[in-house]
This record gives C-alpha cells, structure tokens and sequence, in this order.
C-alpha cells in the first residue's frame, strides 16, 4: 500500500544538510535503516476501535482498560493451565484497576509475610504478561511504555535467563527489595497500565464523544493522556465544535440536550459556563411543561424545584434555537430546508400548524417570547443572554483544550491500513449514485463533499470571531441538514417531537445508504471512491444503535461493512438490548465484540465481572499482516527512503 519505494527520493540539499546535524556519520544512518527495516517486518499492532461513547466515561473506560478482552485473553493464554477461573478474573482485575484491586486483596492477608509471598507471585506473573504483551514490539517502543522509575528493575526481570545460575539470587533481591522498600504496590500499578498500553497499539474512536451521558468530559482527558488515538467526528462532536467556534444555534442546542438528559453541571460545573442569566429569562417567560421535563438519572437525586427550573431553561433555549435556525435558513437556500420554517407555519390564534399540506393541533406549547409577526425575532433580553453564554463558551480554558484536541486529532472520515473510517455515511441516492449538493454555484458529491465539508467546518474553528459566515452556518447543516454525511435523515424533527402529538409527524426519513449498505457492490463503490481497495477494505460505522435485539446484524455486505453502534449510551441500551459494539484489529484479522450492560467499577472490582459477550470474527487474514502494510508502514518507507537520499547525498561516492 505505501508509496515510496526503498529507493531515493530527491530532496532539497538545506534539509539534507539539517538532517546531518542528527546523522553525523554513515554508521548512525546504516543503523537507523537497519533498525526500520526491520520494524517492517513485525506484525501489526491492534487496532482498538470504538463508538457513540456519549459521555458513558465509566463504560468506556472498563472497555479501554480491559482491551475489549484483549488483557484477560493474554492471561488465559498463560495461565489457563495454572489458575483457577476465580484467579484468572481476579488477575484481570487487578489489570484493569490496579490501585483498589490492591487495597482490596491486601485486606485478605493477616500478616506481612503471607502479604510479601503474595507480592512475589503477583510481580512474576505482572511480568510474564508484559513480557507476552509486548511479544510483537520493539525493545525501544517497550521501554517507552515502561512506568519511568521502574524502568531498569523491569527490564533486569524481563530479560532475565535461566541458563546460568549465577543471576539467581540477583533477580531474587531486586524483587524483595522493591517490597521491603515499600514500592510493591507501585511497581505492580505500573505493570498493568503498561499491560493495558501494550494490548492496544492504537485507539480509534468513531465519533460522538458528547451528550446524553454524565462525563464527556472525563472522556476527552482520558483521550487527551492515551499513547495513540484519532478521531472521526460524530454529529454530536460538530456541534460543540460549532459552539466554540462562534455558532449560537449550535451552542443552544447543546445547551437543550444537556438540559433534555439532566446534564446541565457539563456545561456550567465542567466547563465553568454560568447559566444563571438563561435561567433567570426562563423563570420570567415560562412554567412547568410535561413535554420539556428532562430525562432524570436514576442516580441522581434532583429536587421538584431542580426540575421544575431544568424543565423552564429546555423550554427557553429550545425556543431561542427554533428562532436562530431560521435566518441561516433563509439566507442559505441551497441549504433546502425551507420546511423548517415552523414558527412562520404556526396559526397562534388556533394553537395549530399545517406542514406538508395537513394541519395538526398543538399542544405543550411555550411561545410567550414569539411575535408572530416576526417569528424569528430574538428578544432583546434573549440576544444578551445569548451574547453572554457564547462568550463564557468561548473564554473556557477547559473546553478550549478539549474542542483543540478534538480539532488535532479529528477528522469527518479517515482511510487507516485500508478501512474507511467515518460516523454517519455517505449521502445517496435511491439508486446509489453519490448525493450532489450545490454550495455557492459548485456541485459537489461523495468523497469530495465530505472535503468541503470538513474545510468549511476548520475555517469556522479559526475564525470564531465570525459568527454569521457560510463557514459557521455550515457547521450547523453538518449538524442537521439532509446531505450531511453525519446526519444522514431529510429533517431533524425536534419542534414535531415537541408539540405535535402524531407520531407520524416525529419520523426523519433516512439517507439511502443506511439499506444500502447492507449490498456489497454499493459498499465496494464507496471504498473505490475513497482510492481504498474493495477487495479488502471495510467500513467502520457508527451513529445509528444496531437493534440486535430486534436480529440486526452489525456485520453487513458480506463483512465489508461494519457498524459499532450498538449502544453505550444508556438511553439506548433498551431499544438495542446490548450495551455497545467494539472492534479489533490485529495481524490476524477482525473481530466484533459485543457488550453486556456496566454495572459499576465496584461490581467488576468485587465480583470480577466482564461486560464482554461472544466475539464474532469478521475478516481473517490469510497471512499475518505486517507493519510494512500499514500507514505506519508506509511513513518508515518514506524514512527510509530519506535516509538512502542522505546516505547517497553524504556518505557514498
């Protein structure tokens, strides 16, 4: 797959010259190419792949720390023989969660020499399992990995021999006097965040880290510290992207769902943005309403006077983003949601609206701040409130370091070892030609429209100054317009959801390619696009919750595509009846997980449960896949295409 050649690639003399400031002599660069050379030859790392985490952190991390099996697969490889099932899942414990693990087991000794026999086993076999995790690495990329001040006590013990007898009370005293030293506890803590770093070589998180549950927050800081992750966008993500980078009617939208699902405290306890200017508008406009009431964490204790004032602010934001939508609306008409319009097609006088042709009824309603004769007309005292929130948004030190990583390392879709990785999907047609869509006098489709979408969307990151551009409302149709490739539904039916009780009403038909990828052809024709080969690449999907419950299968098109939606978020889980879908990748090929419903940290800790169903296999390699047929592969040719340039350029006559 990579294009350089281990030939020579003709390069600038200046940079040549800088590069010989590292490589001063031949044997210094002869080592280099022999050590990449080399490295070429591995096996491939695994790949991790998960999806819609909607700010579940407690799930995810169960998921990242136990490798979605990969940690307890290694030690039934090694210890099956020898422990007992209890041994082995109070082993893997003590992995995943290495500090309460120990405070835990530690209670069961009743004295301190049963306690140190204990410790000596615990380190043997901590170290057998990093030896068998990093089987496939490198000695540098392992001590890379290694806690730093246990770094020579490790490799004295990984590297250890048997053949001589002359090392054998060596080895004993570096272990009895890390536990005579007290540093036990911290040796074997570093081991298992080493082990946890060694099952998975790289991380990819197929979008939608935001809304709905409690902690995206802690999502992104444990995303932000991991050793190699990347990012494809989800709908979710653009919207607090577009919030940061100056759009109100993203900013108002998230500010609704937080308010919908109870999590108001992410935006004004996490990213320190103060609401009580918003809520003191709606305590002047609105009251109790059944259909903004929000969906209450049963964990959570909220208060009648809480959700009254929760159930005022959702109706006061979701009003302010009706109004906001319909300027950009207006002003985009290549945007094609002129149906959306609703505040202009309400009879208030009636209380009722006709879209489509069919009149309905409304009920629950909450339009005390909307002049009918200009519907889209901010209050004066809703402008301010506005002004303020994107100001506090925009000044969040916290949130400005998540929404710049999320920027760093995130991307609408990404071509990784010969899958494309993207949330929503590619808009079609019924017949499975690429949607076009005109923007500014240009028609664009596939491929190419998903280009422009992300250059609009990086445009709107920086330049937040600008809150009216096409750049910015941009953003907003990623979030909700029906060519969007993370939206993928003709409408978004929010204010029918609302106020209009005929379901019928609440359907957003969906983007063809959400029946059409369950046909291979239309899925080899979607890789070809992208420049991927179709006879062994895949789609990686995510965004629309896989009802296995109902028999949906993940793995679609005869395994070229596969959808890892399956439900972390809890308000899913009774619809999709797991708990989520992850993916490995490793040398070998792929395999789906599916996940059983987290209980709690304390649960795994006491009882040693996994969240782990049945592993599927979807694609096996016919040969063990190599680094040299990766994209890391592919960046150590370019290396060492440099290197021969500067060896040729220097060194040989």
């Amino acid at each position: 797959m990579a294009n350089f050649e281990r030939g020579y690639i003709p390069l600038n003399s200046n940079y040549l010259d800088l590069l010989l400031q590292k490589y001063d002599c031949e044997e210094k660069v002869v080592t280099e190419i022999i050590k990449l050379e080399a490295i070429l030859n591995l096996p491939k790392g695994t790949e991790h792949f998960v999806s819609d985490l909607h700010g579940e952190y407690q799930a995810f991390q169960h998921v990242l720390r136990n490798g979605s099996g990969n940690v307890k697969k290694r030690i039934r490889d090694l210890f099956q023989d020898v422990l007992f099932e209890k041994e082995i899942n109070d082993f893997a414990t003590l992995v995943y969660y290495p500090e309460e693990k120990l405070k835990l087991m530690k209670s069961h000794f009743s004295n301190e020499q049963e306690l140190n026999q204990w410790y000596i086993v615990i380190i043997e076999r901590m170290i057998r399992l990093i030896s068998h995790a990093s089987s496939k690495y490198t000695r540098s990329k392992l001590r890379k990995a290694l806690p730093n001040q246990f770094v020579f006590v490790i490799e004295e013990l990984l590297y250890k021999t048997n053949q001589s007898e002359n090392k054998e009370q060596y080895y004993k005293e570096i272990v009895e006097q890390i536990i005579s030293l007290g540093q036990a506890d911290k040796l074997i803590t570093g081991l298992a965040y080493t082990t946890q770093r060694l099952v998975v070589d790289h991380l990819h998180v197929v979008g939608d880290i935001y809304d709905r549950g409690p902690e995206p927050d802690k999502i992104m800081d444990t995303l932000i510290n991991y050793h190699s992750v990347d990012i494809q966008w989800g709908n979710h993500d653009v919207l607090w992207i577009g919030a940061f980078a100056g759009s109100m009617v993203c900013l108002a939208n998230i500010i609704r769902i937080c308010a919908r699902y109870d999590n108001l405290d992410i935006i004004e306890d996490v990213y320190g943005i103060n609401l009580r200017p918003l809520l003191n508008l709606a305590e002047k406009y609105y009251q109790d309403n059944p259909a903004f009431r929000p969906k209450v964490h049963s964990d959570k204790k909220q208060s009648d006077h809480e959700i009254l004032q929760i159930t005022k602010i959702h109706q006061a934001i979701a009003m302010i983003q009706f109004k906001l939508e319909m300027p950009i609306i207006k002003r985009r008409p290549y945007f094609n949601m002129s149906e959306r319009l609703l505040l202009e097609k309400i009879d208030y006088d009636k209380n009722e609206i006709t879209i489509y042709g069919q009149t309905y009824p409304l009920e629950n309603t909450c339009f005390a701040t909307v002049n009918p004769e200009q519907p889209d007309q901010l209050l004066e005292e809703e402008k301010q409130v506005m002004e303020r929130l994107l100001f506090s948004v925009q000044h969040s030190e916290k949130l400005a370091r998540h929404m710049n990583f999320l920027m760093k390392k995130g991307s609408l879709y990404l071509k990784y070892n010969g899958n494309l990785l993207i949330h929503g999907c590619i808009p079609l047609d019924e017949k499975g030609n690429m949607e076009k869509m005109v923007i500014e006098n240009n028609t664009y489709s596939g491929r190419e429209l998903l280009d422009v979408f992300e250059r609009y969307l990086r445009h709107a990151f920086t330049h937040p100054e600008v809150t009216d551009d096409l750049a910015t409302d941009m953003v907003w149709y990623l979030w909700s317009g029906e060519y969007s490739s993370l939206f993928g539904k003709r409408e978004m039916t929010t204010f029918e959801r609302y106020f209009i009780k005929d379901k019928a009403t609440h359907k957003e038909g969906k983007n063809p390619y959400y029946y059409l990828r369950e046909n291979e052809e239309i899925c080899r024709k979607i890789l070809t696009e992208f420049d991927l080969n179709p006879d062994q690449g895949h789609i990686i999907n995510g965004h629309t919750p896989v009802k296995e419950i109902e028999g949906e299968d993940p793995i679609k098109a005869n395994g070229k595509m596969i959808v890892i939606d399956g439900g972390f978020s809890k308000a899913y889980q009774s619809t999709t009846g797991i708990a989520g879908y992850t993916l490995l990748y490793n040398s070998f090929g792929m395999q789906l997980v599916a996940h059983k419903h987290f209980n709690s940290k304390e649960d795994v800790l006491l009882n040693g449960t996994d969240v782990l169903s049945i592993k599927r296999v979807v694609d096996e390699e016919l040969k063990r896949k190599k680094v040299k047929e990766t994209n890391v592969g592919e960046k150590l040719l370019q290396e060492i295409s440099i290197l021969n340039s500067l060896r040729e350029y220097r060194y040989m006559d």
